[in-house]
C-alpha cells in the first residue's frame, strides 16, 4: 500500500473500485502503515471483512538500492510482503513500489520453477487490428543466451494462452530480418532452438515494423531491446495525449488499461506496477492477480517447463 509517487491514497481508490466491480473479490490483504492507512479508509465505503491490514511503517524509496534497502527495512511494505508471501499467508502480492526490490524480492523471497533458467517479465502489446500480443523479456535480463529466450518463449506462450485467451499462439523471434539466420549472435543460436521447441508453435521472425501488427502473438527478445521498445511505446501514448490525438487504438498504449506485470517463472504471482500508477490500475493489477491464481497460470508454467 506504501509502494509508488501517489501512495497509500491511489491503491484505496483502486481497491475500492475493485470492490465495486467484482462480484466475488478475493480477500486483500492491506500491507502499509496501518495508522494512515486506517484514517484513509474512513473515508471510503469499503467493507472491513473485506481487508486485513498487516502494519509496516517503513517505505523503501524509488531510489534506493534494492537489496540493501531490503536487508535495511525489514519492516518496509515490500519486505513484509515477500514474507506474508514467501511462508503462503497471502496467494499473490502486488506494488507499484521501487522495481528494483521487487525483482530482488521475486528472486530471492521465493523459488523459481523447476528448471528455469530465469524469470522474465513482459508487456502487452497492443495490435492495429484490435488484438493483443505479448512482448518478453522487457527489461528483468538484459544479457540473455539463446536458451533463455527459448524458455521465455514457452512461459510466454502459457501466458498467452491462460491469461489472453489465445488458443495456440503464434511465437516468433524478434530480429532484424525475417529470414532465418538473420541477426546478431544471439538470434542465430536461438532461432533453432526455437524451432526444435514442441511446447511452441513457432512461426519464424518479425522485425521491428511488425511488433503492432498481426504477425505473432508472443515476440520473444532480450531485456535491453524489448525495454526499449516498451518505453517507446509508452510514449506513443502521451505523445497522442499531448497532440490531442483521441483515437481508441492509442488509448490501449495506456498503462493504467493493464495495471502491471507479472515475473514469470517464480513459484507465486507477482505482479510489478508503475511507478506513477492511479486507482485504475491498482484495481487491474489486482484483477490479473486474481485470474492468474483462478486460471493456475503458475502450475501450467511449471509443467510446461518441467517436460
Amino acid at each position: 500500500m506504501m509502494g509508488g509517487d501517489f501512495a497509500p491514497a491511489e491503491p484505496l481508490k483502486g481497491i475500492q473500485q475493485y470492490l465495486d466491480e467484482v462480484v466475488a473479490p478475493a480477500h486483500l490483504h492491506l500491507i502499509g502503515d496501518s495508522a494512515q492507512l486506517e484514517t484513509l479508509l474512513a473515508t471510503y465505503t469499503i467493507p472491513a471483512s473485506t481487508f486485513s491490514i498487516t502494519h509496516a511503517p517503513d517505505v523503501i524509496g524509488m531510489q534506493e538500492h534494492p537489496t540493501k534497502a531490503l536487508k535495511e527495512k525489514p519492516k518496509s511494505s515490500i519486505a513484509v510482503g515477500f514474507y506474508l508471501l514467501a511462508t503462503g499467508k497471502i496467494d499473490a502480492f502486488i506494488s507499484a513500489g521501487n522495481t528494483g526490490a521487487m525483482l530482488v524480492g521475486s528472486l530471492y523471497s521465493l523459488k523459481p520453477l523447476e528448471g528455469v533458467l530465469r524469470p522474465t517479465i513482459s508487456t502487452l502489446i497492443p495490435k492495429e487490428n484490435g488484438g493483443t500480443g505479448l512482448l518478453l523479456d522487457v527489461g528483468l535480463n538484459a544479457d540473455c543466451k539463446p536458451e533463455h529466450l527459448n524458455q521465455f518463449a514457452t512461459m510466454g506462450s502459457v501466458y498467452a494462452q491462460a491469461i489472453l485467451g489465445i488458443s495456440q499462439p503464434r511465437v516468433a523471434l524478434l530480429n532484424i530480418g525475417e529470414e532465418e539466420g538473420k541477426g546478431n549472435l544471439l538470434c542465430q543460436a536461438a532461432y533453432p532452438l526455437l524451432k526444435e521447441n514442441k511446447h511452441i508453435h513457432f512461426v519464424g521472425n518479425v522485425e521491428g515494423r511488425d511488433v503492432l501488427l498481426d504477425k505473432a502473438d508472443v515476440m520473444v527478445c532480450d531485456g535491453f531491446t524489448g525495454n526499449i521498445i516498451l518505453k517507446l511505446a509508452e510514449s506513443l501514448f502521451e505523445i497522442t495525449r499531448a497532440k490531442g490525438i483521441m483515437h481508441d487504438y492509442f488509448d490501449r498504449f495506456d498503462f493504467e488499461a493493464y495495471g502491471g506485470t507479472p515475473v514469470l517463472g517464480i513459484s507465486k504471482p507477482v505482479i510489478i506496477g508503475h511507478g506513477i500508477a492511479k486507482g485504475n490500475a491498482f484495481k487491474n493489477k489486482i484483477l490479473l492477480a486474481q485470474k492468474m491464481l483462478e486460471k493456475d497460470v503458475m502450475q501450467k508454467l511449471a509443467f510446461e517447463i518441467a517436460s
